[in-house]
């Protein structure tokens, strides 16, 4: 079984990649990649077997029908409530991950995470998703509310100035993953870049979803997901469900 998880920003340059791969008593990072071009992750998508995209797959559908209604501007002035603008700011899904996280995912259709968007919307297309919900091989994840509901850091270990952080949010994971096998310039790879790190968490999520330790889609779930996306929540417990030996 091979999992590819992809951290994809707006631009190749900061765009990660990470295939791990199962064998009979552990798991690899087969491979691990930055500066990844579209042409690039769809070919790795194609020689694996489940994928996870850090990365939205759709907008609010209260805020694609109000751009797109060429009528007079709506609902009247006095319902423009706050409310109101949070339904058009975020998904279903991110409601459902606030609930747990205890903050807000990134508006997809208010904040810069938009551009990256857009681009996993043509990656969608070219490997032929239709349900954006999850339709069994490729799925939206969220690695920071993955590693939250873990148990692990999920705060404050991007960007630059966080190599620390980085290295505690590792040292946990391995405790936690002690199947996971990483050669040290991998190791060292994902304690310089958040992006090398968040690809194989990813592809950690992806994993747990085809292994189906994740919270099954309730009926609105699965009504807005297929349009807006769906962020995967993996169970507490998905770590010891990835062990070894595990063909998937």
């Amino acid at each position: 079984m091979r999992a590819l998880g992809v951290d994809l920003a707006s631009q190749p340059p900061k765009t990660s990649c990470a295939v791990l791969e199962w064998h009979h008593d552990r798991v690899t990072i087969a491979e691990l990649h930055s500066e990844c071009d579209d042409e690039f992750i769809v070919e790795l998508a194609e020689k694996c077997t489940v994928v996870g995209i850090d990365a939205p797959f759709g907008w609010p559908v209260g805020f694609r029908e109000l751009i797109t209604d060429d009528e007079e501007p709506r609902p009247e002035p006095e319902e423009w409530t706050r409310e109101f603008r949070d339904s058009l700011r975020f998904r279903k899904t991110d409601f459902a991950v606030r609930m747990r996280l205890g903050r807000w995912p990134l508006s997809v259709s208010t904040d810069l995470i938009g551009v990256p968007a857009l681009r996993c919307r043509g990656l969608l297309r070219r490997l032929g998703v239709k349900n954006r919900a999850g339709d069994g091989r490729v799925y939206e994840t969220y690695p920071a509310f993955a590693l939250k509901l873990w148990g692990l850091p999920s705060r404050g270990y991007k960007g630059t100035g966080k190599r620390d952080i980085r290295v505690e949010l590792w040292d946990a994971l391995a405790k936690r993953a002690p199947w996971l096998r990483v050669e040290p310039d991998q190791l060292e790879r994902m304690h310089a870049k958040c992006d090398d790190l968040d690809a194989v968490v990813a592809a950690l999520v992806a994993a747990a979803a085809r292994r189906g330790a994740v919270e099954p889609l309730d009926a609105e779930a699965k009504q807005f997901g297929a349009h807006e996306g769906w962020i995967v929540t993996p169970k507490p417990d998905a770590l010891a469900a990835l062990a070894p030996p595990w063909g998937g």
